[in-house]
Order: structure tokens, then sequence, then C-alpha cells
């Protein structure tokens, strides 16, 4: 017995997943933009795992990466290298707020999406874990994660 081919509100689904990974990326990314880097830095001091001047490049840096990340992951141009930069920073996301639960920091909030959303690391690193093997499921079922973006569209050009 052969099964029927994907239906389109399933096809639409992969295109809904790969947006709201994306989105994560986007409001984390203009959240610590908009607010001064020394917030950030701050965040990144409390879990005290880089040297002084690598804080300071990760509080420039690391908003605008997540930026660039999200938007071409919810444009889906270059999308395969978009879920994967998404996977790796899940992937740092989930090795450092872990870290800092393993050894006991006293962390309010993840500091995650800037001042704009308050989450306590316990709830994120759940969260960091279920995006990581949800980013990994649309990298797998790839051929419907790429319906209806940019580079399906420059496909067809």
């Amino acid at each position: 017995m052969r099964l029927a081919h994907t239906s389109q509100p399933v096809n639409s689904m992969w295109c809904v997943l790969r947006i709201f990974i994306g989105s994560i990326f986007l409001i984390s990314g203009l959240g610590k933009l908009f607010s001064p880097y020394q917030n950030f830095l701050y965040v990144i001091q409390s879990y005290q795992i880089f040297p002084s001047w690598a804080e300071a490049l990760t509080a420039r840096v690391f908003p605008s990466i997540e930026l660039i990340v999200g938007v071409f992951v919810i444009l889906g141009l270059w999308t395969d290298w978009g879920l994967k930069g998404a996977g790796i920073l899940f992937g740092i996301f989930v090795i450092v707020v872990g870290q800092a639960l393993l050894r006991g920091l006293p962390l309010e909030s993840c500091g995650c999406f800037g001042e704009w959303i308050h989450l306590k690391p316990q709830t994120v690193i759940i969260l960091d874990s279920l995006n990581l093997l949800l980013t990994f499921v649309l990298l797998r079922k790839f051929f419907y994660t790429k319906k209806f973006s940019l580079d399906s569209y420059f496909d067809k050009v």
C-alpha cells in the first residue's frame, strides 16, 4: 500500500516551525542590540566562563550574529546554513546554561532576550534543548523546510 503525498498543511507546518526558530534569534538579537551593550556584558560576566577580553567581544558581536541567523532562517535564505548556525547557537546555549546550573551560579535570568523577556536558567535549558532538537528535525526534513523560502524561489529562477 502506498501512502498519499504529504498534504499542504503538513508542508506549511515545516515553514511555520522554521519561522519560529528564526524568530527566537531575531527577537533575541534585537533585544540585545536595542539595549546598551553593557547590559549583555554583565549577563556574560555572570556565567564566569570567558576571560574579560572575550566577554567584551562576545557582548558586542553575538547579538548581531543572532540577528543575522534569525533573518536568514525566517526568510529561508541559505536556509541550510542558517539552520546549522541556529543549531550551533542552541548547542552553545545549552552548554553555557548547563555549566552555570551545574556550578550553582546565582542567575536570576538567563539574559537570552536582553531586557525584553526574562527566563529562569532552568526553563531556558529545557527550551533550548527542545529547540536544538527541532532544528535537527528541520535539517532532516530540509526538502519541506525549504518550502516557502527565498531559496526555493531562487531555485526556480
